[in-house]
């Protein structure tokens, strides 16, 4: 079974504009399969041991090939290389071939670390075009399965073999491989055992806001080390970070920390060593993440000039999430009902009346929209498809 990666046109349309692309996303997430369905005319797998060694050994190869390539065809050659970050020398070259107008490349990445050390790349738009290939999005699913969405994820190879045991078994051997490749071969982490307890940590704790200097108490980690091993995971794809809003002309103060979501809902189950047994309070806590990644999916698909964000009084309301779009505030509730009613709503109206916003919602799992007020509306989870709820009023 193939599911149409949404992404796949914008690619294509990028391409007939002349345009270079980075396509970054974490491992696994298809972008090998999306790429080998686009013809080209070199295709380099450095994933691949023999063929990365061969250039790690003598980077100045992929010069001299493109070069025969251009000299061959007569023209501009188009060229993909598969997990460009680990052999992050070809980025010189790369840019000067773009400049020349003798190539025109897809390169993807799951890691932007060592490219960040090795370049000082000018990835702006003019020279390439960045895009970010995630698990697959609800926008590309057929009869998606809430809970197992929230327990296992929607990493293609396992959301796509439906069988528990085998999932959890791919969702183990992803965190090892992670730990083992990632982390302790491309970040150089001196001693993974810290790390790995910290990760774990952060699996638990994903949604909430992180308190760095509790946790070194607990961890027996400086903060120091721990804000490097946040930077990882943020550099390696495997979190993101959220950022609050953080003005108020009522509020004399707003939590100013961030909060950080893991790109999967599997893998972080798998991190935190969690079952697939949750109360139904820890589901509600699972699907409040599991609506802010998939505004972030839609979000880099079809709303690229909006934020999200969120909204937090240490000593008042809060708001779970809020699409920021230019200033203009959407502001979020995430309620594990079905049966949501007006107290659902209340710290929306709050948020609403300060910063002047006309719209707002409660996703849920109601089976039709409701109407709370004139300005919020509660809709179904499944709403989140191309952020069609923001159509609603």
């Amino acid at each position: 079974m193939e599911i149409e990666r949404k992404i796949h046109s914008q690619i294509l349309k990028t391409l007939k504009r002349g345009k270079s692309i980075l396509l970054f996303g974490p491992r696994q997430v298809g972008k090998t399969t999306l790429l080998k369905s686009i013809k080209c005319d070199l295709f380099i797998q450095l994933a691949q041991r023999s063929v990365r060694l061969r250039y790690e050994r003598n980077p100045s190869l992929i010069e001299g090939e493109l070069q025969a390539l251009y000299k061959i065809k007569k023209s501009k050659v188009f060229v993909i290389i598969d997990e460009i970050q680990k052999v992050p020398e070809f980025m010189d070259p790369i840019q000067d071939f773009i400049d020349q107008g003798i190539a025109q490349f897809i390169l993807t990445g799951s890691s932007a670390r060592k490219l960040r050390r090795q370049s000082e790349m000018n990835l702006l738009p003019g020279r390439i075009v960045t895009y970010r290939l995630d698990p697959f999005s609800l926008s590309e699913l057929d009869q998606p399965n809430l809970k197992n969405l929230l327990l296992y994820g929607s990493l293609p190879g396992i959301y796509l073999d439906e069988t528990t045991q085998n999932m959890d078994e791919d969702l183990r051997s992803y965190v090892d491989t992670y730990l083992d490749e990632e982390i302790r071969v491309e970040s150089q982490v001196r001693r993974l055992e810290p790390f790995a307890r910290f990760l774990e940590l952060a699996g638990i704790e994903a949604g909430r806001l992180l308190n760095l200097n509790e946790i070194s108490k607990d961890l027996g980690i400086s903060r120091a080390t721990l804000t490097n091993y946040l930077e990882i995971l943020i550099d390696t794809l495997i979190i993101e970070r959220i950022e609050p809003i953080t003005v108020s002309t009522n509020r004399k103060k707003l939590i100013k920390s961030s909060r950080f979501l893991f790109f999967d809902l599997g893998v972080r189950r798998f991190c935190a060593n969690e079952g697939i047994g949750p109360t139904p309070e820890r589901y509600g806590q699972l699907f409040e993440q599991f609506v802010g990644v998939e505004l972030l999916r839609e979000m880099r698909l079809t709303l690229p000039a909006g934020r999200l964000r969120f909204w937090s009084d240490p000593d008042g309301p809060e708001v779970d999430w809020v699409i920021d779009i230019n200033g203009t505030y959407i502001p979020i509730e995430v309620k594990w009902t079905s049966t949501p009613n007006n107290r659902d709503a209340k710290h929306l109206i709050t948020f609403m009346d300060e910063y002047k916003s006309t719209q707002g919602f409660i996703i849920c799992q109601t089976p039709n929209p409701i109407l709370i007020n004139d300005q919020i509306t509660a809709i179904n989870w499944q709403a989140l498809r191309n952020l069609e709820f923001l159509n609603l009023v």
